[in-house]
């Protein structure tokens, strides 16, 4: 996943930095970073104030590029440095008074670009440039088109009254979904077991749980959660589990869902679109609301194919394992039974395989890799870091530097916060912390990342041993990464992942593929005690299992998509989403529904991804088209790597998606290599 801030008004806000704002060199780690987010905003803001009324003042005949999209662009760059570090504190601080104090200076920023997307005075002046018909190419033309889009997107076409009712509008709405969020991060539900309800489940797992008294507690981070749901032999404590994690966010996000769904369709109408998803869908790759629907018609029937018979596997699974003729399966069953598929069937023992991915090892092998592939050098510079320039959050976080190999420059930095605690974000996502940039004087911003993941802890016994799933999440981050650190644009409007929405996943996407590989595996999963390489014989299970639950899995993501689209589509706004997420998993999904649920209240996806989700599947057509490409010029191929690179990696959002990929493959995409992903399809078909 990437993650981003609110993009409402001109430009998404996408890079954070943070501004020197303490006199000390260095500050303990774990401590807040930041003494007085207000004021660093306050500063920051009347900075960003003074740009704008300096390109506004410009005389009309004197505009050029430089003077106002230029200096505009210039001025995003400089107040993001300045404020979007302090927001993200949010996510990843362990100080509750910083958390909330980064939630203000979220809700005080989104305000402001609010204001800024519908500023009278700097829409004449950009207007006024337009107007001059300028001689503009690339990046340059691309900018001006879609400032004038986002103007127009903004509410600048209606009269004042309905604007200044939109900006109202547009602001509550910004904070009830931060509030959501918050509500997300700082869910405590638990669940506590006896011992006897938990047979099957490694006493190795069950020693790092928090104990009271004769419970152990059961925290919904997904290390957890699903290693229960895994291993297991009590289905009715899987059950009452994966009951406690559909309720995450409680009743109160679902009252704030339905509240934001509704704002969101009256600011659609407002603007003169008949849905939400209307007025999302007219920026990304599919254009159309349509366009979406059709994806979905087209792919539900090959994938639910495929479902049927990974339930039947499960099924007959269950009913060697219960003995019970023909059971039921529930959507709680899904991991334990897959996991004994995979022992039985494949000879893929789960518990086994994570002994060969120790977390040291896996990132050796991924920094191999990439390094390799993309002619760059990772130095581990956290000992630089502790500085509000560079803070350390955690002790836990590590800060790199990449260097261009063939020039030797510094092109970019990258933090890894990978293990989960208390109020952190509870997911896996890189956050695009600095987009690359260069400004009007020639000067150049190199990227900062984030990647911020919740994988299996370390014990005083052992390393962080991660499960194959958890290696191909670390390599799709990373994937996101790579997309920011390489990136080359002139703009930072266009900077690394600032590209359309359906298309941001496709190359994070793309870099799973590398760990389902036979010889780049054995190249860094190494046994976490003897060092000795992962057998021949399990590589070969593990691939063989690839495709097993394949459709299960990829018609999950056709309900959650459908769900994100159901919600925005409708056309007034009012939606029950309890009812309606239910009555879709009862049409798509194959499990009987689990009632009393409202898996939406958790659903983090709503806020940012918003009538967007289907981005995922459409992005991994690209994604897999792309990787076929890769996989023919070589998959461990320097020059392979250099030819993704400069087609699109380095391109950042600066050129149309589609033409991008068109570009990298010499010819028109289509979905053969999508249905070979999924397993819909054979290779050699």
């Amino acid at each position: 996943m990437i993650a981003r801030f609110a993009s409402i008004g001109l430009l998404v806000v996408a890079a954070l930095l943070p501004a020197p704002v303490r006199g000390e060199e260095t500050r303990r780690v774990g401590s807040p970073v930041y003494e007085n987010i207000p004021a660093i905003i306050d500063d920051a803001l009347a900075e960003a104030d003074a740009t704008i009324a300096r390109i506004i003042a410009i005389p009309d005949d004197e505009r050029t590029f430089e003077n106002t999209l230029g200096a505009l662009d210039d001025m995003h760059q400089r107040l993001d440095m300045k404020t979007n570090m302090v927001q993200f504190m949010a996510f990843v601080s362990t100080d509750a008074a910083e958390r909330a104090a980064a939630e203000q200076a979220q809700s005080r920023m989104s305000a402001w670009y609010i204001d800024l997307g519908k500023n009278e005075d700097l829409y004449r002046a950009i207007r006024a440039y337009a107007d001059s018909e300028p001689i503009l190419d690339g990046e340059r033309a691309r900018m001006l088109r879609h400032v004038l889009r986002d103007y127009r997107r903004a509410g600048m076409d209606l009269p004042p009254e309905q604007r200044e009712e939109l900006k109202r509008l547009e602001k509550e709405l910004s904070d009830l979904e931060i509030e959501f969020q918050r509500n997300i991060r700082e869910d405590d539900t638990v669940v506590p077991l006896r011992r006897e309800e938990l047979p099957g489940v490694d006493p190795d797992f069950l020693a790092r749980l928090d104990r009271s008294g004769e419970f152990y507690l059961v925290t919904m981070d997904y290390p957890t959660v699903g290693e229960i749901w895994r291993t297991c032999e009590n289905e009715a404590t899987r059950a009452r589990v994966r009951f406690a994690y559909a309720r995450r966010g409680g009743e109160r996000n679902v009252r704030l869902l339905e509240k934001i769904i509704k704002m969101r369709a009256d600011r659609a109408h407002m603007l003169g679109y008949p849905t939400t998803a209307d007025y999302v869908v007219e920026t990304r790759m599919a254009k159309t609301s349509d366009a979406v629907r059709e994806f979905y018609e087209e792919l539900t029937p090959l994938v639910r194919r495929k479902a049927e018979l990974d339930l039947e596997e499960l099924r007959e699974a269950k009913a060697r394992f219960t003995g019970v003729e023909d059971p039921a399966v529930y959507v709680w069953d899904n991991r334990f039974y897959s996991n004994r598929i995979l022992r039985d069937k494949y000879a893929v023992d789960s518990d086994k395989v994570r002994e060969y991915f120790p977390l040291d090892a896996v990132m050796d092998g991924l920094f191999e890799i990439t390094q390799s592939l993309y002619g760059i050098t990772y130095r581990d510079v956290t000992d630089r870091a502790g500085t509000p320039e560079r803070p350390l959050w955690h002790e836990d976080v590590r800060l790199y530097e990449v260097i261009d190999n063939e020039t030797g420059e510094l092109i970019g930095e990258f933090y890894l916060d990978l293990f989960p605690r208390p109020n952190k974000y509870n997911h896996a996502a890189q956050w695009g912390l600095v987009q690359h940039k260069v400004f009007m004087d020639g000067t150049e911003v190199t990227p900062l990342a984030a990647l911020v993941c919740n994988f299996t802890k370390p014990t005083p016994d052992k390393p962080s041993l991660m499960t194959h799933d958890e290696v191909e999440t670390f390599f799709h981050e990373f994937g996101h990464c790579l997309h920011t650190m390489l990136s080359r644009t002139e703009l930072g409007m266009f900077g690394g992942t600032n590209v359309e929405r359906d298309f941001v996943e496709a190359p994070s996407q793309m870099f799973e593929n590398w760990v389902w590989d036979a010889d780049i595996l054995r190249t860094f999963a190494r046994h976490y005690e003897t060092g000795e390489p992962i057998p021949q014989e399990l590589v070969d299970g593990m691939i063989a299992a690839r495709h097993f639950g394949s459709g299960l899995d990829a018609l999950g993501q056709i309900w959650l998509g459908s769900i994100d689209f159901a919600y925005h589509t409708d056309p007034d706004g009012i939606v029950d989403t309890t009812k309606v997420q239910m009555d879709l998993y009862r049409k798509i999904m194959l499990y009987p529904p689990q009632e009393h649920t409202f898996f939406q209240a958790a659903f983090g996806h709503l806020m940012g991804y918003h009538a967007g989700y289907y981005g995922y599947m459409w992005s991994l057509v690209y994604a897999s088209d792309m990787f076929q490409r890769f996989k023919e010029l070589g998959m461990m191929s320097p020059s392979a790597g250099r030819y993704y690179r400069e087609k699109i990696l380095s391109r950042g959002g600066s050129v149309d998606a589609l033409d991008m990929v068109r570009d990298y493959l010499g010819r028109e995409p289509n979905m053969e290599a999508f249905l070979v992903h999924l397993g819909l399809t054979d290779e050699d078909d």
